[in-house]
């Protein structure tokens, strides 16, 4: 009961603190002060997803990872009071449980940028292919699916490097291989591989 009364008092204290302190303000803190720790550990590639889910409105605000900070500080302390009798090893454990907390927001992010990216790789095979069917060129196929505004970054730039590619080698070859590279699905492989038959053999 006494770690219960101890961790409400931290989570007032807290919110008294926050409430003090302006949104705007709390919101410049925890972005001057996480942002430089994740641009050093995280891959580049997380930057880009991060930059991405902010774009899409999916990123976390200061507001949601105070309630998580709460939630999981408050639920590992009580249980391993419950289970130690100790207030420092709660304390501890709380520690440990709020760390965990930027973990579970990268894993998050990546599964929503997958899923973002697999949709938008669904829309270029599709309207390539319906495109194709107008023009028999594949290069041009590829000019109206990104003139056509329905792709987003990154894979719109990703279609205009191939497109790119296309005009300065004077075949589809290399600019395949770096879509494939960039984008491994089953689908975009098996689009191209027809193209490439298309193309090179008339097949």
């Amino acid at each position: 009961m006494k770690i219960v009364f101890i961790i409400s008092g931290l989570i007032l204290i807290f919110i008294v603190i926050y409430r003090n302190t302006s949104g705007k303000n709390m919101s410049k803190y925890l972005s001057e002060s996480l942002g430089p720790v994740y641009d050093k550990i995280s891959p580049y590639s997380y930057k880009m997803i991060r930059q991405k889910i902010k774009e899409m409105g999916q990123d976390y605000t200061p507001q949601k990872y105070l309630s998580q900070i709460v939630i999981f500080a408050t639920v590992a302390g009580v249980i391993t009071f419950l289970y130690f009798y100790s207030i420092i090893i709660s304390i501890i454990y709380a520690v440990l449980a709020v760390l965990v907390i930027p973990y579970l927001n990268y894993l998050r992010c990546k599964r929503i940028y997958s899923e973002f990216i697999f949709e938008q790789i669904q829309v270029y095979t599709t309207n390539t292919i319906m495109e194709f069917r107008t023009t028999q060129s594949f290069v041009k196929a590829l000019e109206g699916v990104y003139n056509s505004g329905v792709l987003e970054d990154p894979v719109k730039s990703d279609v205009k490097v191939m497109i790119d590619m296309s005009y300065e080698n004077g075949t589809i070859n290399e600019s395949l291989l770096y879509m494939e590279s960039k984008y491994d699905f089953f689908i975009v492989r098996n689009m191209h591989q027809l193209f490439l038959q298309i193309t090179n053999e008339g097949a």
